[in-house]
């Protein structure tokens, strides 16, 4: 029989510990001659013959100093860490970070890169950066490469991620041009910033250019950006007021406004309008364009002091409306040197100059005194023709209504090919276009009339195609998603792009005008991923499609799964009978690795099926993952985002990293994605790091756009004080559609106060008459509320106290009252009864959220509880965490880090993977679903067999259904079967060292 090795049972009394439930180690049963109690499961027999787990894995040897105590404090005290001590144990976290004082926090004065141009580029193309193509949530990127610079035209979410796919290199972009300020096109510029600003010591910094509209992208972006104050824009054309108000200018934007012009590119901008602002009343104002910082910068604007504008003005712009902003659209020019011609030596020896500097000066472009004749040389005397400088046109037409702008533009006349009002000597040859515009646009047949005036330019439609849909651009995580689906297709469904791989996408070759004329559509080709158009060498002007992306289709990817591990199919097949009810027997023995295996003690009822899940469907509620990496996004993992679906009575978002939306997509297909955003009940943000909240504007302005023209509410955002000062910033440039509440208004005793100042009011009104607004927003009322909020957040004296009480703005509550009425409501609807954010210990302002669905009557007429799901957001352990999560359903629990990186863990007021299963284990919750894994852990994190008996690790896409909770932790055996094969090594080298902050 196989002998017991070790078994504790830990019980600490709740008065004594934060952690407020028994801490406890399982029995463990070694390797023995003797056979098992139970016949073996492939599994077990699986993990004692392979082998193949690497021991770095489980207990590396290099993370073991650091469970050294003395280590440990030794850094403590270096990091300037607090911890409190308790009769049970410490629970040390990161006073400085929790109370927004770190060091590491602090603005650093952001350089910009100073490169040497190479006027003499031996190498420069343009390529599509395909982020978008196939979700269809953002705008393409567009590259402009030369030997030693980078230019990248708009920034939309998920560039980051790309460019780590691809191994595109951030750090060399030197500059980063917007067509429009919106979150299509720039929404993922805070998290690329952040990125850059941690890099090295110092940091680095890039240009952004954009129209005015810039601004207000900036302001918003101070709001969770430290150095935000420090970025380098760059803003053209009109300047608006400080309150977004035009101020009325005479001067109208025709001719092209030069940004650049060096010996490497000329790159110009030439401002587009919708057809109602045609003849639009320009304002200009105080330039305000660099935002430096206050410290040590003040007069850094380098060259640029006045708001960059045209050289003419037009008559016309005295009448018509103001311009907005995110009205303006921007073509970029960008122009190369002309290619100089060959030099012939013979003609100069004719022309009587000997061999020496005058040649190098003549093929400078200089004149020269003949050596032996009384003549001046010219250069065009003794050099051959010169070849035209390549010439390509990035063309952002949003909308049909900028049409009627973009056709009467005439500053784009001199590059439309055999045009009558061009002499022949000022033409220009245009040899690429690439249109960002989308199809419902270049479509339209004046559209297709304009592109054939640029001859037999190439034209490139980078707009959103159809054709792209079918193919991932994160080929990385694609396949794992494919290889996870293979083995567990109930927690993770087939992406929704595998869906559309058959879809007809022919593109007719004629369209018909309103008119009823016909008209054939003008020769272009579809943009692909990566595909590039040669600038240089001359040679190779042209498309060059060597490096897009191969299409890999899933039979492929598991065909390759298969060869690489055999035992793959039967772990697939094993799984696949959870839901068959193998294994639901009390007290199994369940297998683990090395031999070993975990005994479930039966009086600790880990097991018991709760209450709440009794008669469930699949129809009530499902957990969707859609990020589950920490900091910044890497190729396997988004930053974080859960999705809670309620299928008919709508969703949630719990927090939305950059990213979300394209994560719905490739979860639920474009179309599935689109019925999610519109059924969105409320959006929970946990606190202001961007990796929590940089997608949100983007998933706000999608819905916006579908519910357009549809009777609905503003949707409510939950979220820090700090991000509504971000969201007023921003909705100055783009409407959000949107209501905020603070999170200090959604804790138990905010809500209990306002319950009791409603349920007061509703006894002293008129049995007849409903509640109004103004009997609950009484004086007194908010008074009470206000009393209940500051004293009750947490109990006078608290350790922690001081953590979430610090000085901030003031909150008017009575603005809180009718939202909160709202959210009652709104709850209702989907048939939950509470949302309740509770404070925990990661950054000022920082909260966990509790979600707990009302109760419901099964057909014998038998009260079922509802269930209740705990997130707590980014935190280290907590008695607040620990107590909102008592009972709970399913703890969502942030580990960023490995049980050997305590230190890291409390430097970044974080967990590890066990205290994050402590935390579980103590709150007594039914089952642990852990998430938010550092970047450093590429596929799967390090973590200890013998405590994931109600654990799971979160994958990105991974979709966890109420009706499946019994089977969870049952998957993770054959999960890391999946991955026996990946050592845990960092992803450094392709995720960019330092990221959002975390």
């Amino acid at each position: 029989m196989p002998h017991l090795t070790s078994f504790r049972l830990l019980y600490c009394s709740p008065l004594l510990s934060p952690f407020k439930s028994p801490f406890l180690s399982f029995s463990t049963l070694s390797k023995s001659k003797s056979p098992l109690l139970n016949p073996p499961s492939f599994f077990t027999v699986l993990s004692s013959s392979s082998g193949r787990y690497p021991k770095l894995r489980r207990h590396p040897h290099h993370l073991r100093r650091r469970n050294s105590s003395s280590f440990r404090e030794t850094n403590r005290r270096d990091k300037g860490m607090s911890t409190e001590e308790t009769e049970s144990g410490s629970v040390g976290f990161n006073k400085r970070r929790a109370e927004g004082r770190d060091k590491n926090d602090r603005p650093k004065t952001l350089q910009l890169k100073a490169r040497k141009l190479n006027p003499v580029n031996t190498i420069c193309y343009v390529q599509i950066l395909g982020t978008g193509m196939d979700t269809q949530d953002t705008s393409s990127s567009v590259l402009l490469f030369f030997d030693k610079q980078r230019f990248i035209f708009n920034a939309g979410e998920g560039l980051q991620r790309f460019c780590t796919e691809h191994k595109i290199k951030l750090s060399k972009i030197d500059h980063i041009f917007l067509s429009r300020v919106c979150s299509e096109t720039a929404g993922g510029l805070p998290g690329l910033l952040l990125t850059l600003a941690g890099m090295g010591d110092e940091g680095m910094s890039v240009n952004i250019w954009g129209p005015s509209d810039l601004k207000y992208l900036v302001d918003a972006m101070r709001s969770f950006i430290p150095n935000a104050a420090m970025v380098h824009t760059r803003s053209f054309g009109q300047a608006l007021g400080s309150d977004g108000a035009p101020i009325p200018d005479l001067r109208e934007f025709s001719d092209p406004i030069v940004l650049i012009d060096d010996e490497v590119v000329k790159i110009s901008a030439i401002l587009l309008r919708p057809s109602c602002l045609k003849g639009s009343q320009i304002v200009t104002e105080e330039p305000n364009m660099l935002y430096p910082s206050e410290v040590g910068i003040e007069g850094r604007r380098d060259h640029l002091q006045e708001p960059i504008l045209p050289h003419s003005a037009g008559e016309d712009s005295k009448a018509g409306a103001m311009v907005k902003p995110g009205d303006i659209s921007v073509i970029y020019v960008c122009e190369l040197p002309e290619i100089k011609g060959k030099f012939d030596p013979q003609k100069a020896v004719a022309l009587g100059l000997k061999a020496g500097p005058k040649y190098r000066e003549l093929q400078l472009g200089k004149s020269v005194v003949s050596d032996r004749k009384n003549i001046m040389v010219h250069p065009s005397d003794v050099m051959g023709p010169s070849i035209p400088g390549p010439l390509v046109l990035l063309v952002d037409c949003p909308t049909e209504s900028y049409l009627q702008d973009l056709l009467s533009v005439e500053s784009l006349s001199s590059y439309y090919a055999g045009s009558s009002s061009n002499p022949p000597e000022s033409a220009k040859t245009v040899n690429c276009v690439i249109h960002l515009s989308p199809a419902s646009v270049v479509r339209a047949p004046n559209y297709q009339v304009w592109m054939k005036r640029f001859g037999a330019a190439q034209h490139i439609m980078a707009g959103h195609e159809m054709k792209n849909v079918e193919i991932p651009i994160l080929k990385s995580s694609a396949r794992i998603a494919a290889r996870l689906n293979y083995l567990c297709p109930r927690f993770f469904p087939a992406p929704g792009f595998w869906s559309l791989r058959h879809l007809n996408h022919s593109i007719p070759e004629l369209i018909a005008s309103s008119e009823g004329s016909v008209t054939k559509l003008c020769e272009s080709v579809a943009a692909e991923n990566l595909l590039k158009f040669h600038l240089r060498p001359y040679a190779q002007l042209g498309l060059d499609r060597s490096g897009i992306p191969s299409l890999s289709s899933p039979s492929e990817i598991i065909d390759d799964l298969v060869s690489e591990i055999p035992e793959v199919v039967d772990a697939a097949q094993e799984v696949g009978q959870f839901w068959n009810g193998f294994g639901e027997a009390k007290g199994e023995i369940t297998p683990m690795h090395d031999d070993k295996v975990m005994i479930e003690e039966p009086w600790l009822n880990w097991n018991t099926l709760p209450g709440c899940l009794e008669n469930i469907t699949r129809e009530d509620m499902e957990i969707v993952l859609l990020g589950t990496g920490s900091s910044q996004p890497s190729k396997y993992r988004n930053v974080t985002s859960i999705y809670i679906n309620l299928f008919s009575k709508g969703s949630l978002l719990l927090d939305c990293g950059e990213g979300t939306l394209g994560q719905l997509k490739r979860r639920f297909s474009v179309e599935g994605a689109d019925n999610a955003v519109r059924g969105l009940r409320c959006i929970w943000i946990s606190h202001i790091h961007a990796d929590h909240h940089a997608g949100l504007a983007r998933i706000l302005t999608l819905r916006r756009d579908l519910l357009k023209g549809v009777p609905h509410e503003p949707l409510l955002v939950i979220g820090p004080r700090q991000l509504k000062r971000y969201l007023d910033a921003y909705q100055k440039l783009e409407d959000l559609d949107m209501q905020f509440l603070d999170c200090r208004h959604t804790t138990e005793v905010s809500l209990n106060a306002f319950e009791c100042s409603f349920e007061t009011n509703k006894e002293h009104s008129s049995p007849e008459g409903p509640v109004s607004f103004e009997d609950v927003n009484n004086r007194n009322t908010v008074e009470l509320m206000n009393q209940n909020i500051d004293s009750s957040l947490f109990a006078k004296g608290s350790r922690m106290q001081s953590y979430w009480k610090r000085p901030g703005s003031p909150v008017d509550h009575s603005v809180a009252f009718p939202i909160l009425k709202n959210l009652k409501k709104v709850l209702c609807e989907a048939g939950l009864e509470a949302l309740i954010s509770f404070p925990v210990v990661h950054c000022p302002q920082a909260f966990g959220v509790v979600l707990k669905a009302s109760e419901r009557i099964n057909s014998v007429g038998k009260v079922i509880p509802g269930w209740k799901i705990v997130y707590s957001g980014d935190t280290r352990p907590c008695p607040e965490l620990i107590e909102a999560a008592r009972g709970a359903t399913v703890l969502i629990h942030e580990a960023t880090f490995e049980e050997g990186m305590v230190d890291e863990a409390i430097a970044r007021n974080h967990s590890t993977t066990n205290e994050a299963i402590e935390v579980g284990n103590s709150a007594g919750a039914y089952r642990i679903i852990l998430t938010h894994f550092s970047q450093r852990y590429p596929k799967i994190p390090v973590f200890d067999d013998a405590h994931m008996h109600k654990t799971c690790i979160a994958f990105d896409l991974m979709s966890v259904n109420m009706a499946d909770l019994p089977v969870l932790p049952k998957v993770l055996p054959y999960l890391k079967l999946l991955f026996r094969n990946e050592m845990t090594v960092d992803e450094l080298d392709d995720v960019i060292s330092a990221g959002l902050a975390s």
